[in-house]
């Protein structure tokens, strides 16, 4: 653990825990944040993070351990008193009032009055305006918040946060949504907050930003505290080991495969304005990536190559034969499988159990003269279930229910019972821990090897380049290279995917 400083900190807990009746969420959470830094917390999905900050920001009242704010006891009853006590929490999805101006958000139940008390919109939108100029960034104080990008959302909140003068934010996740530009803007608007003295706790599974932004980092495991270190004294494998309580030294676990014949062809494909003259081909056995800069077509190719997008021309075939259109049905009787990019919104029935998840895509298959039972349904998925090592006892449990990365497994369990000959995933591992990462690269290495033909979408270079045999680089809707898995190098793909970009200055 790193040496403390002698001024008090403005955030410390230690030896906190958390339990929901005889489920225990936090053993020993300890987090210590001092004046004008930036400390990352990292952990696996479970490891007890979220409920640590569910304390800070009052939704939950600790059950042992000794909170203290600024070197004072304190110990919040709701989450009014944390943001009265100068703590802000700036969540992954921000919740506006979209109604309302941005101005009216950032003032809510706390507007400026004038002399003769009534509401000074005036001097609410000169201090909004002083806000945003502060902070670096332009967004129009009069606007409505709806249709607001997730980016601007959150450097509202951040406006809120120090328009109360708050001198600890809470970061959760803030980035999954955004942009690379959106990212930098963020981490900059972060910075400038440090600078001033705030104190600011960031929560990610990037270990890229973690590092790029971070002065130190808190590592959990388990519902536990395991260490804290400073940014420039440790490493990515460091903080990987310490996170899984095991050496993962090899995050992306490629075996090679046997590539066999062409899987999926994709002639000519166009759509206009979104993407041009696709060309593509996946063979069996093999795992295609496609990488690309935000924005580049990737996930609208995918989609529309199974169907659910409309195309203008061009040709999809799997094993040769043609696949209809704009037809998902289509797509899946011809061997395909889709794993989207959103898995709680398109890619489960988050309400219904992991069995009828499962089970639901192939329940003609299983159902006898036309009847279905749930003793049918846990036979049919319990199998994949132990495949993708998602515990039987489970099975009945609701998809909201369960972390990131069982999600995934489960919304890969579901398609692989299909029997596909091709999957298509996109961003297969978002959101999820550094361990179940390194599961679900297994797996996908495993699949490849019986023969699977993968197309995987990712805006993580490393799994790109980790993961893939061949790799299609997108800009602008065009394909700028193919790139084998010896060329593919971070410098060659970030120079195609920025091709057209550069050509077009």
């Amino acid at each position: 653990m790193i040496a403390s400083n002698t001024a008090a900190p403005v955030l410390e807990l230690r030896d906190v825990s958390k339990s929901f009746g005889p489920v225990v969420a936090l053993r020993s959470g300890s987090l210590r944040v001092d004046a004008g830094s930036i400390h990352a917390l990292v952990g696996e999905n479970g490891a007890g993070k979220s409920t640590l900050v569910k304390v800070v920001a009052g939704v939950h009242r600790r059950d042992t351990g000794t909170f203290e704010l600024g070197g004072e006891p304190v110990d919040f009853s709701s989450t009014a008193e944390s943001k009265q006590a100068g703590i802000a929490v700036i969540y992954q999805e921000p919740t506006l009032f979209p109604d309302l101006s941005v101005t009216e958000n950032i003032f809510m139940g706390r507007q400026l009055l004038s002399r003769g008390r009534r509401i000074d919109r005036q001097a609410m939108y000169a201090e909004a305006e002083g806000l945003f100029t502060r902070l670096g960034v332009r967004i129009d104080p009069r606007r409505p918040a709806e249709g607001l990008s997730i980016a601007d959302q959150q450097i509202i909140e951040i406006a809120k946060a120090i328009s109360l003068d708050a001198r600890l934010l809470v970061m959760d996740e803030p980035t999954a949504a955004l942009s690379g530009v959106e990212v930098e803007r963020l981490f900059a608007v972060a910075r400038s907050l440090r600078d001033e003295g705030r104190a600011l706790v960031f929560i990610s599974h990037r270990f890229d930003e973690v590092f790029a932004l971070a002065d130190t980092v808190t590592v959990m495991r388990d519902g536990a505290y395991i260490d804290t270190r400073r940014i420039d004294e440790t490493s990515p494998s460091e903080l990987v080991s310490l996170m899984v309580g095991r050496d993962v030294d090899d995050l992306f676990p490629k075996v090679p495969a046997e590539i066999g014949a062409p899987v999926l062809q994709v002639r000519g494909l166009n759509r206009a304005g979104v993407f041009h003259d696709i060309d593509l081909e996946v063979r069996a056995g093999e795992i295609v990536g496609l990488a690309g800069l935000v924005g580049a077509g990737r996930s609208e190719i995918a989609r529309a190559v199974f169907g659910v997008d409309r195309y203008d021309s061009g040709s999809v075939s799997v094993a040769g034969k043609p696949v209809k259109g704009h037809d998902p049905r289509s797509a899946i009787r011809a061997g395909m499988a889709f794993i989207p990019e959103d898995r709680r919104k398109q890619g489960l029935v988050i309400d219904s159990s992991v069995t009828r998840n499962v089970a639901g895509v192939i329940r003609r298959g299983i159902a006898k003269a036309g009847l279905l039972t749930s003793a049918m349904e846990h036979r049919a998925a319990g199998p994949w279930a132990a495949t993708l090592e998602v515990k039987t006892s489970a099975l009945d449990m609701t998809a909201a229910t369960m972390s990131g990365g069982n999600q995934q497994k489960v919304v890969i369990a579901k398609w692989l019972a299909t029997g596909p000959k091709l999957l298509i995933i996109d961003e297969p591992t978002r959101g999820i821990d550094v361990g179940t990462k390194a599961e679900v690269h297994r797996l996908l290495s495993e699949l490849a090897g019986q023969g699977l033909a993968i197309l995987m979408i990712s805006s993580e270079l490393p799994e790109v380049l980790g993961m893939a045999d061949r790799v299609l680089v997108l800009c602008e809707g065009r394909i700028t290279a193919e790139l084998d898995r010896a060329d593919a190098t971070p410098e060659a793909v970030m120079h195609a995917a920025t091709h057209h970009l550069e050509a077009a200055r």
